[in-house]
């Protein structure tokens, strides 16, 4: 057995689909996180994950899935990357299976929904809770490789810092939140810590928990983030205390329909002006309930018997958060931010700009470009953390093993701190809505930068400095493209602006280039 270890920060289906391939292969890992995996992020996924496996007799393949995704994000993600996610989308939904993962089957059909952007019923799904799925198939295979030792869990231990040594990353810092004991944990590092929910509190649908921080801290130390100019707004959510409640694409999917009252009666809006109606992608659906200027509602009461029980547990989650039964009622909706697509800057194979240290999931930004397909949240963090493991596997065959070096805390229990900073929300909040201009982000991009960043704690000034690039990025992109659309610049300019915005840190300085999207060499 390897005595080489590898450190995954996040138990979520990006962190355990890696720490299973990884123990599969010979090699220990580490399973670092906050929170155990029955609270993680992934938990809370609802619609489904996609894949070409074209059981529906709808002539589908991974080339139409390629295109779609790329079309999708507006031709913005790595090709290469893309089409190794889309060609591999089978097997890794075939893998799942054999894990145990009970999705919706006619015989030993496996039956697919439609999704937004994509014309063929591509989307694998248990009923409306197929991360919760996911995760428990996922959860379970694991603990079998943790009683052989292979991998060893870390919950209630925070990320504090990569450990960099000679240009490169040799490990990382944590401590644990019940001893206060801190220690160092050598080896190679992936990160899998999720979405930047913290710097937009009550405006998203994901946890509070996914506070950006790993993400803050690893750009703070050097580590290059990519496009965060693009935030995607979900266009069904409504609000609940303390963020947002999704309601699932999977309600579109089955049939949902998406209206305004006109004339006192209801107008369809969506199906008036596009050929995939209420599946149109997010971003495009979320701009149009914006011009309306009125209350959207969705109409899920005419569906039959038949989709109700695919919906069952949307159902009560919608009868027990809002108070509305969507099956004899119209349910209120807006849109919420919902998905992170620009994060760690990553190649094909999940490297970072640092050596030694690879991200998957949505911390990564690779897969989605400009917007996100529904369905490809799920297989970009499975196939992304199997991705990243085999990449991985290869760099730490070469490493000597060290053993952790620990220091002893107060033996008392530390609070965790969520990550709100209100007067940095504040201007976000104001500033990155579904619509943007030039004087609201450079007013915005004033006032950050005058809440004086050497007054602050280091965790302040790293979520400060990550509010800054997010803003840059947004200023800089003078065009409308995907989920960043600019009121003063409208048009897509491909010749400009086709590129990836890459941010890096310099003490308190953020330079900002953009850099040609990789074309796709792989067949």
């Amino acid at each position: 057995m390897s005595k080489r270890n590898i450190n995954i920060i996040g138990a979520g289906l990006s962190g355990l689909s890696a720490a299973i391939s990884l123990a599969r292969k010979g090699i220990p890992c580490r399973l670092i996180s906050v929170q155990p995996s029955e609270r993680a992020q992934s938990v809370m996924a609802e619609g489904g994950i996609n894949a070409a496996l074209d059981t529906m007799g709808e002539n589908d393949e991974p080339l139409n899935h390629y295109n779609d995704t790329l079309k999708g994000g507006v031709y913005l993600a790595d090709e290469n990357a893309v089409w190794n996610l889309t060609f591999g989308a089978p097997k890794t939904v075939e893998w799942l299976c054999t894990l145990g993962v009970p999705f919706n089957m006619k015989g030993d059909r496996l039956v697919l929904r439609n999704f937004g952007g994509q014309k063929k019923k591509r989307t694998a799904y248990s009923k409306s809770s197929t991360g919760k799925i996911l995760m428990s198939a996922l959860i379970d295979e694991a603990r079998k490789y943790e009683e052989r030792g292979m991998i060893r869990r870390y919950p209630h231990h925070r990320f504090e810092e990569l450990v960099i040594e000679e240009g490169r990353c040799a490990g990382v810092k944590v401590t644990d939140l019940y001893s206060g004991d801190s220690g160092v944990l050598y080896g190679a590092v992936l990160l899998c810590s999720g979405g930047m929910n913290s710097l937009f509190p009550e405006m998203t649908t994901g946890t509070a928990v996914n506070t950006g921080d790993v993400t803050a801290t690893v750009f703070s130390q050097g580590v290059e983030l990519a496009n965060l100019e693009f935030i995607q707004y979900h266009p069904t959510t409504a609000a609940i205390p303390g963020k947002r409640c999704l309601i699932s694409e999977a309600a579109r999917g089955e049939g949902g329909r998406l209206f305004i009252y006109k004339d006192d009666k209801p107008y369809y809006f969506m199906e008036e002006h596009f050929e995939l109606g209420n599946l149109m992608p997010r971003d495009v659906v979320s701009r149009e309930m914006a011009k309306t200027g009125q209350q959207v509602y969705l109409d899920m009461t005419h569906l039959a018997e038949e989709n109700w029980e695919r919906l069952s547990d949307l159902r009560e989650e919608c009868i027990r958060l809002l108070g509305t039964d969507p099956k004899t009622e119209y349910v209120k909706v807006a849109p919420g931010i919902h998905f992170f697509m620009g994060g760690i800057y990553v190649d094909e194979h999940h490297r970072t700009s640092l050596e030694g240290l690879w991200a998957s999931g949505e911390c990564a930004c690779q897969y989605h470009g400009a917007n996100r397909l529904g369905g490809n949240s799920m297989l970009g963090a499975v196939f992304g953390g199997l991705t990243a493991a085999e990449d991985a596997a290869g760099y730490v065959k070469a490493l000597a093993p060290r053993e952790p070096e620990w220091t002893s805390g107060s033996g008392s229990r530390l609070l965790y701190d969520y990550g709100v900073e209100e007067d940095i929300a504040s201007i976000l909040r104001e500033s990155l809505g579904i619509f943007r201009e030039e004087e609201t982000l450079r007013k915005a991009l004033e006032q950050l930068t005058g809440l004086e960043p050497e007054e602050m704690s280091e965790t302040r000034r790293r979520r400060w400095l990550l509010a800054k690039a997010t803003l840059m990025c947004a200023l800089n992109r003078r065009e409308s493209r995907g989920a960043h659309t600019r009121r003063d610049y409208p048009e897509r300019d491909d010749e400009h602006y086709g590129k990836t915005s890459v941010v890096r840190c310099s003490g308190s300085e953020v330079d900002l280039t953009l850099r040609e999207i990789p074309r796709r060499t792989v067949k």
